[in-house]
């Protein structure tokens, strides 16, 4: 999965924006308000929907494009961002 096509990148993009815009939008769980902390969800997001698969495993066959399981990207997504504002949080109120 290191190569992919666009499709699957794209995939992997909007499973981000949507698992982002749901954390970020609807539950307010950030660690600061705004644009830049929206896009950085974004990207981080990316990284863990594309973890998704190779970590959870590849669930319901018919659910996937190349390689990319729908349901263990969006697994993958959360549990990547839920985990990177948790230790952002965790090290910011134990610095100050």
């Amino acid at each position: 999965m290191i190569a992919m096509s666009f499709f699957s990148f794209l995939i992997l993009l909007i499973i981000s924006l949507v698992v982002s815009a749901i954390l970020h939008f609807l539950l307010k769980y950030y660690v600061r308000p705004g644009i830049n902390s929206f896009i950085s969800k974004v990207i981080f997001g990316w990284i863990g929907a594309w973890l998704g698969s190779p970590v959870f495993g590849h669930w319901f066959e018919g659910w996937n494009y190349e390689g990319v399981y729908y349901i263990p990207a969006i697994l993958g997504s959360f549990a990547f961002l839920i985990i990177l504002v948790d230790f952002v949080k965790s090290v910011k109120t134990t610095s100050t």
